[in-house]
């Protein structure tokens, strides 16, 4: 599966037909091809634009207010293989191949903690340490 982005009037088009949410974010859920839900992040317009038209996916991270390339940081990045809005065009799910972990925690995937009846149970030990993720300490 291989990816290949529209020319850029059509990306254009395909941004304006998005239904952003007050805050001029969309939704978009991250998925391995064997359907793996790897996380769920944020996109501005500029970020959509910019994963659609580069192939390497970029979210906007509400906390720094800015551009988040995954990847830029910790190398964990995300190559776009697909891309398909939902029913409403509110949502976005964005099919990657990605490389290492997803989480910021050194898991595969974001969601990892079980309902039980018992409480909250993790899934998935981290693969990684976060600080050897993120270089943290030496």
């Amino acid at each position: 599966m291989s990816y290949t982005p529209p020319p850029i009037e059509r990306i254009n088009t395909i941004c304006d037909a998005i239904q952003y949410d007050k805050d001029g974010l969309i939704a978009a859920i991250a998925q391995a091809p064997d359907g793996e839900i790897l996380m769920l992040a944020w996109m501005n317009k500029d970020a959509v634009t910019e994963t659609l038209l580069t192939g390497q996916v970029c979210y906007w991270s509400r906390s720094r207010q800015k551009l988040w390339r995954k990847g830029e940081t910790s190398g964990q990045r995300q190559r776009l293989l697909e891309a398909r809005l939902d029913c409403d065009q509110d949502a976005l799910l964005v099919i990657v191949e990605q490389t290492g972990v997803a989480c910021h925690t050194g898991r595969r995937s974001c969601f990892y903690h079980g309902v039980t009846p018992t409480g909250l149970q993790d899934t998935s030990a981290p693969e990684i340490s976060p600080d050897i993720l993120y270089q943290t300490k030496s």
